[in-house]
């Protein structure tokens, strides 16, 4: 296959960063690095731009460590929360990943992470808590502390009894029904009761 070479005009993961010299398939050039505006052909007149391709890529790399440096500072102070649910023996059902990780963080904290950044020696299992490896930048690293706790178990609520300790049958209005008063049979205060032989004759 025949090979040609380019100076790069932007990154390329895989491939190199602006300003690099790279070899690559002459169709690979041609087709596709070349039309897009990601390469020019190496030639004594492109060697000319060399040293703003470099200044440029000078100016954006001190751009992603100064971010990823700020980031790196704001997630070591973050405890991110992960809730799972648990089997009656307290055994996760199914485990927390870098994706996992991920989607956390831009749901509770809106930081968009690269899953790639978070490095985990494997899934995580079991309920604990974990210092998580960020790889931000090639200078850049830091911990986040991540704890994986298992879900509340859903609450029922209880009934409301009526009289005697069941619930109030509801009225025709869809209200529930009152329980009826009781009267008391002792008379009024300060009023003297009287028998129906006591009470005047009309």
């Amino acid at each position: 296959m025949a090979k040609t070479e380019v100076i790069l005009t932007s990154n390329i993961v895989g491939l190199g960063a602006e300003s690099d010299q790279v070899k690559v398939a002459a169709g690979y050039a041609r087709n596709f690095l070349i039309p897009n505006g990601l390469a020019i052909p190496l030639s004594a007149t492109n060697k000319r731009r060399l040293e703003v391709l470099r200044q440029r890529r000078a100016e954006r790399e001190a751009h992603e460590l100064n971010t990823m440096s700020e980031l790196a500072a704001s997630l070591s102070r973050i405890v991110l929360k992960i809730t799972v649910k648990t089997g009656a023996d307290g055994k996760m059902f199914g485990a927390v990943t870098a994706g996992t990780i991920a989607d956390e963080l831009k749901h509770q904290c809106d930081v968009t992470l690269d899953r790639r950044k978070i490095h985990l020696d494997q899934p995580i299992r079991t309920l604990d808590t974990y210092e998580v490896d960020l790889r931000l930048h090639a200078d850049v690293h830091a911990k986040l502390k991540v704890v994986v706790q298992a879900a509340a178990p859903a609450e029922v609520p209880e009934a409301a009894p009526g009289a005697e300790g069941k619930p109030a049958a509801p009225a025709a209005d869809g209200k529930p029904a009152r329980a009826p008063r009781e009267r008391s049979a002792a008379p009024r205060e300060g009023r003297p009761s009287r028998s129906r032989a006591e009470r005047p004759k009309a």
